[in-house]
C-alpha cells in the first residue's frame, strides 16, 4: 500500500510539472510573438526586451535566440567602430555563435556574422567567415562575390595610398605615369589580392551568370590589375579592354535582372505565350 501511494503522488507531481512546463513554454511563445511584432514595426530595442523575456522563460528556445541576435544586428550602424556600436555588434555575433554552437552548419548564422563583421570594418574576419560559408556551400555566389569585394577594397586602398604618397591620384587606367618604384610597391601590395579577387568573381559569375554586381567588380578589378603591368603597355591595354567588356556585360545582366523582376511582379508581358 505504501508503494502504491508513493507512485500515485509521483504521478500527480509529474502532471503538475508537465502543466507548469507547458504553461511556461506558452508564455515564452507569447513573448516571442510580441517581440516579432515589435521587430516588424522597426522597434528593435523593444523587440530585444521581448525576446530576452522569452529566453528567460525557455532558455532552450532556439527561435527566440535567433530573433534576439537578429534584432541586435539590425541596430548595428555600418562603418561605425565606436564602442557603443561595437558592443551591440558583439551581442549580435554572440547570439549567432550560440546558434552555431548547436548547429555548426547553419549558413544563415554564418552569413549574419559576416555581414556584421563587414559593417564594423572587420574585413579580415568577414573574409574568414565567408570562406566557412563556401566550405559548406561551394555554390554560394554571394559568398564568393563578398570575398572578392573585400580583396578589391584592400587593393584599392593600397593603390591609392601608394599613389598619394607619390603625389598622384588614381586614374583608373593603370596609372602609366607612375615611377618604377611606385609600380613595384603596388605590385608587392596588390598582386595576390587582385588575383584572388578575379578568381572569386569569376566563380560568382559562373554560379550566377546574371550576377551584375560581380560583373561590375570584375571591371574594377581588371582596372586594378592594369596597375600591375609595369612597363608592359600591351598588357595594361588588354586589362582595360577586359574591364570595358565587363562593363557591357554588367549593363546587360542588370537589364535582364530588372526585366525578370518586373515580370515576376506582374508588370511584364510574356511574348512567348
Amino acid at each position: 500500500m505504501k508503494l502504491s501511494a508513493r507512485i500515485s503522488v509521483s504521478a500527480t507531481l509529474l502532471v503538475v510539472l508537465a502543466s507548469t512546463v507547458g504553461c511556461t513554454k506558452l508564455r515564452a511563445r507569447d513573448r516571442l510573438v510580441k517581440g516579432v511584432q515589435e521587430f516588424k514595426a522597426g522597434h528593435y530595442e523593444q523587440a530585444v526586451d521581448k525576446f530576452q523575456e522569452s529566453i528567460a522563460l525557455d532558455p532552450d528556445y532556439a527561435t527566440a535566440r535567433l530573433y534576439l541576435a537578429t534584432s541586435y544586428s539590425y541596430q548595428v550602424v555600418p562603418n561605425d567602430d565606436t564602442p557603443g556600436n561595437l558592443k551591440i555588434a558583439q551581442k549580435a555575433m554572440d547570439g549567432f555563435n550560440e546558434v552555431l554552437a548547436k548547429d555548426p552548419n547553419d549558413i544563415g548564422a554564418l552569413k549574419q556574422i559576416a555581414s556584421i563583421q563587414r559593417n564594423i570594418k572587420q574585413l579580415d574576419q568577414a573574409k574568414v567567415t565567408e570562406q566557412k560559408v563556401i566550405a559548406l556551400d561551394p555554390k554560394d555566389s554571394e559568398a564568393n562575390y563578398t570575398i572578392a569585394w573585400i580583396d578589391w577594397n584592400k587593393a584599392y586602398k593600397n593603390a591609392t595610398t601608394i599613389l598619394a604618397a607619390a603625389g598622384m591620384t588614381d586614374d583608373g587606367e593603370g596609372n602609366v605615369k607612375k615611377s618604377k618604384d611606385v609600380c613595384a610597391k603596388i605590385v608587392a601590395a596588390n598582386t595576390d589580392l587582385v588575383n584572388e579577387a578575379l578568381q572569386y568573381l569569376t566563380k560568382a559569375v559562373e554560379i550566377n551568370p546574371n550576377y551584375d554586381d560581380a560583373m561590375s567588380y570584375l571591371n574594377l578589378t581588371y582596372r586594378r590589375k592594369a596597375d600591375l603591368e609595369c612597363g608592359n603597355d600591351a598588357a595594361r591595354k588588354d586589362d582595360l579592354a577586359k574591364a570595358d567588356e565587363w562593363v557591357q556585360k554588367a549593363a546587360g545582366a542588370r537589364k535582364a535582372n530588372e526585366a525578370a523582376k518586373e515580370k515576376k511582379l506582374g508588370g511584364g508581358v510574356d511574348m512567348t505565350k
